[in-house]
């Protein structure tokens, strides 16, 4: 029997998806990455809480990651750097770009800082999370209408966190918003206000990262220890369709460099 044709079928691709972290319904948004993945047979995905599976990142053609508060190892951030360089494209979600310490003395004791501990992580995703004022409504707009990440989407609300960021780098900003308010319950609340970008791309070498700040999600216990119950299941974001649909584009992104068919 005589072997298929290695430019008959589609090659396939090997992605990573790190979802962990706190605050936040990680089970909920890992399945919903999971089923998304899984809408392209040739995606192949291994699932982590963290970036220390080093050898898995390396050997990956795809990173997604969902995280809040986890940051890598230095080995495991240059092994991402490296990574990039060589042609790795990085969907990186909500809280990825978190570092928080809740402070238990001293003038601002009882809220949360953004410590600068990983640098290279944070020029790597090319923002730190700083702040974000209360869950509130607001308006996202369309920076680069003619980028196709965002081709034919229009300005639209939602209701989520909207992230104070310090950006780091040359960023092309595809989603931006206005924030107003200060970021409640934050060290740097004051410096909130402002414009901050949503939705935008990074590049290094050959490779990119693309960062998308909203998908806010938090169930019933996943503000445990410090609440034993929350009473609301928030899905924010989640609940748009203009939400998926940028997920979706930037799954299509992410394989991009790959081609269609075995050899390309």
């Amino acid at each position: 029997m005589s072997e298929t044709p290695p430019d008959a079928h589609p090659r396939r691709i090997d992605c990573v998806l790190i979802c962990g972290g706190v605050w936040h319904d990680i089970d909920f948004a890992r399945l919903e990455l999971l089923k998304l993945l899984a809408d392209d047979p040739a995606v192949r995905t291994r699932v982590f809480e963290d970036y220390e599976n080093i050898a898995a990142i390396e050997g990956a053609d795809i990173l997604i990651t969902y995280t809040c508060d986890i940051t890598p190892s230095l080995p495991a951030q240059e092994a991402l750097k490296a990574w990039l360089a060589r042609g790795g494209r990085w969907y990186a979600l909500h809280g990825t770009n978190s570092v928080l310490r809740l402070l238990s003395d001293g003038p601002n004791a009882g809220l949360w800082d953004a410590p600068r501990w990983a640098p290279l992580f944070m020029d790597l995703l090319g923002s730190q999370f700083i702040s974000h004022p209360p869950i509130a409504p607001y308006r996202v707009e369309v920076a680069d209408p003619d980028h196709p990440l965002v081709q034919g989407v229009e300005p639209f609300e939602t209701t989520d966190e909207l992230y104070h960021l310090e950006t780091h780098g040359d960023l092309h900003v595809l989603l931006d918003t206005c924030c107003t308010e200060p970021g409640t319950g934050f060290v740097e609340a004051e410096a909130a206000p402002g414009r901050h970008p949503v939705f935008y791309i990074k590049h290094h070498g050959a490779g990119a990262v693309l960062y998308l700040t909203l998908g806010h999600c938090r169930g019933h216990y996943d503000l445990q220890p410090l609440l034993d119950w929350w009473p609301s299941v928030d899905r924010c974001a989640w609940d748009l369709p203009v939400f998926h649909d940028l997920l979706r584009r930037g799954v299509a992104w992410l394989k991009e460099p790959l081609g269609e068919a075995a050899g390309e």
